[in-house]
């Protein structure tokens, strides 16, 4: 294939702006996959994609398209559109050299479309701006274009207005990304360079790597090496995403593709590795990827302590399709040993969590998510906290640094008010304010990454009802008045549900929590008592009643001694009871601590 007839470019979008739907139309246009195979969002092909309608995974397909008698292969990467799966976006725009920024011409701008084009800009991406869903009765294409030009200063005159629920429109965009597009700038007669983007486990033929060749020519059957493992794997098959996998005799430089090798262990594939030819001309690495910046952890522990190992496994696997993700082993006196994960937010986190579950079998406790704290000692040296229980005595540091974050947040003008006053509520610290448009204004807050990730994105979604967008990256860490929060049951300290907060929201925090506890901790034979403390200060109580059995249900009146007799000898019991007693914690208390106040 001649380089200057292929096109490699990534669709980029907020999210539900139709970055699946427009893949979907050039697949069905251009005749790569049959009417009859057709189906809604077709390349997202993980069960939990489909049921929350939501791209996890970026997925390449390649298309033929024919412009002025010539065939284009067109190499398209979908990515997601959720700020937690920014890695994604970025592993994606390495291997393209051109992107399309789709927006909702209905709703315009918002905070991701924002971030991910900033993010094609920093790629040098030949950018592409397309207004979708031009068929709904309140789309406002020339104001939403507008919008692009004020925020993002690209020149949106020629902006193509599309449907992609109805395919009008889509012919033009794969016109203009061949024509606008430039092709890539590898040389077919170098020595191979190829860039590792992605890889995923298949238990009949091991590890499958996906990848984009640079330069060079990959043949089926060569031997190749992998320059940061040093390991070298046959060529066993080689192959395109037309867009099931489909095998082929070479790949060369600018295509996308796919490369099975037999490769059984996980640790000899790292996304971002360099490939080229074993014992041929030395090449240099192809820039990786950065290592991603991790802003929540949480604890995953087996609910049978026995299966430890196969949770490192599932880890492992899963580790290797989504490397946006960390792990180490870590212990908890409550909750024995388990891994210590590290996710971009939330959101990244539920779904590490579900696909454990669901693909994985396994039955597991997870922690309340904390966020990464830094300590500075009297000598100088910097500390980095990654759990509450991992925080020293008060004594054994100069200062406790938390992690603050740019929020940008684009909302309905009608809404300023309401958004100001939570972003006040949770801590945050004004920078800026533009309108985009006479109804929809951009603000930035300095924030601390705690808040957002305690219950300020659901706040967010209420005062706007839901029209309010976020985007957000951690900037700096600042020394302020924290503690630790710490919580007791029956008088023990439980580390996993202990976490670090502002002293001025100690209090409120405490009562929040525990009032949460005692609905969700079950009752038992024996008082459960639940505490929140400061140090050796208790700055909360909540007290869990004993189930009682009815013992003077046999006595019909008689004397008064008898039954006072029967009371206390049930009260010596639950005393004894108390000192003995182990309180069964079910999951659904450790989460409870997730959802913020009540109020």
């Amino acid at each position: 294939m001649d380089t200057k007839l292929i096109r490699n470019f990534s669709i980029i979008a907020h999210i539900d702006h139709g970055k699946s739907t427009l893949a979907d139309r050039m697949l069905e246009i251009t005749g790569t996959v049959q009417k009859r195979e057709m189906r809604a969002q077709l390349l997202d092909d993980m069960e939990l994609e489909r049921e929350r309608g939501i791209t996890i995974k970026a997925r390449a397909v390649t298309i033929q398209h024919v412009v002025d008698g010539k065939t284009y292969q067109l190499n398209l990467i979908d990515t997601p559109g959720h700020v937690d799966f920014n890695y994604e976006v970025q592993k994606s725009m390495q291997a393209c050299e051109g992107a399309i920024l789709l927006v909702d011409a209905s709703q315009g701008v918002e905070a991701q479309t924002v971030a991910n084009a900033y993010l094609a800009v920093e790629q040098n991406l030949e950018i592409i701006p397309v207004l979708n869903k031009i068929d709904l009765a309140h789309s406002r294409p020339d104001e939403v274009a507008e919008e692009i030009e004020n925020s993002l200063a690209i020149d949106a005159a020629d902006a193509l207005a599309v449907s992609a629920k109805t395919g009008k429109g889509v012919e033009a965009v794969l016109d203009k990304v061949v024509k606008d597009v430039p092709p890539p700038s590898g040389d077919v007669n170098a020595p191979l360079q190829a860039l590792i983007f992605d890889a995923v486990y298949d238990e009949f033929r091991g590890i499958i790597v996906y990848l984009r060749i640079f330069n060079g020519v990959l043949k089926r059957r060569a031997m190749t090496h992998m320059l940061g493992t040093g390991k070298v794997y046959e060529a066993v098959e080689i192959g395109r995403f037309e867009p099931h996998m489909t095998k082929c005799e070479e790949l060369v430089a600018g295509e996308v593709g796919y490369l099975v090798s037999n490769i059984k262990s996980l640790g000899d594939v790292r996304i971002g590795d360099t490939i080229t030819i074993n014992k041929g001309p030395e090449v240099e690495m192809l820039p990786g990827y950065k290592e991603p910046m991790h802003m929540v952890f949480a604890d995953f522990y087996p609910t049978n302590p026995g299966e430890f190992e196969l949770l490192r496994d599932a880890l492992e696997t899963l580790s290797l399709t989504d490397s946006s993700f960390s792990f180490h082993p870590e212990t908890s006196d409550a909750l024995g040993f388990g891994f210590r994960c590290g996710f971009l937010g939330l959101l990244h986190m539920e779904i590490i969590q579900q696909r454990l579950e669901r693909e994985h079998d396994m039955d597991m406790i997870q922690t309340a998510p904390s966020v990464t704290y830094k300590i500075e000692k009297e000598s100088g040296e910097v500390v980095v906290i990654r759990s509450p229980g991992q925080l020293p005595p008060q004594d054994h540091y100069e200062k406790l640094l938390e992690p603050i974050a740019r929020v940008s947040m684009l909302v309905p003008v009608e809404y300023l008010g309401n958004l100001m006053q939570i972003s006040i509520d949770h801590r945050g610290v004004f920078v800026r304010q533009e309108h985009l448009s006479p109804t929809r204004v951009q603000v930035d807050f300095d924030m601390p990454m705690a808040e957002i990730i305690f219950d300020f994105y659901d706040k967010l979604k209420s005062a706007t009802r839901g029209y309010g967008t976020l985007n957000y990256e951690i900037t700096d860490f600042r020394a302020d008045d924290l503690v630790k929060l710490q919580i007791l049951v029956n008088g023990d300290e439980i580390d996993a549900l202990s976490s670090i907060v502002h002293r001025s929201q100690a209090d409120t925090r405490g009562r929040a929590v525990l009032k949460k506890l005692r609905k969700e901790i079950p009752r038992h034979m024996f008082e459960v008592r639940l505490q929140a403390a400061l140090g050796s200060k208790i700055i909360a109580r909540e007290s869990i009643a004993a189930l009682r059995k009815d013992v003077t249900a046999k006595c019909y009146g008689g004397d008064i001694s008898r039954k006072r007799k029967l009371l206390e000898k049930q009260k010596a019991g639950k005393r004894r009871m108390r000192q003995v007693g182990n309180v069964e914690i079910p999951q659904k208390a450790f989460l409870s601590v997730l959802g913020g106040d009540d109020k």
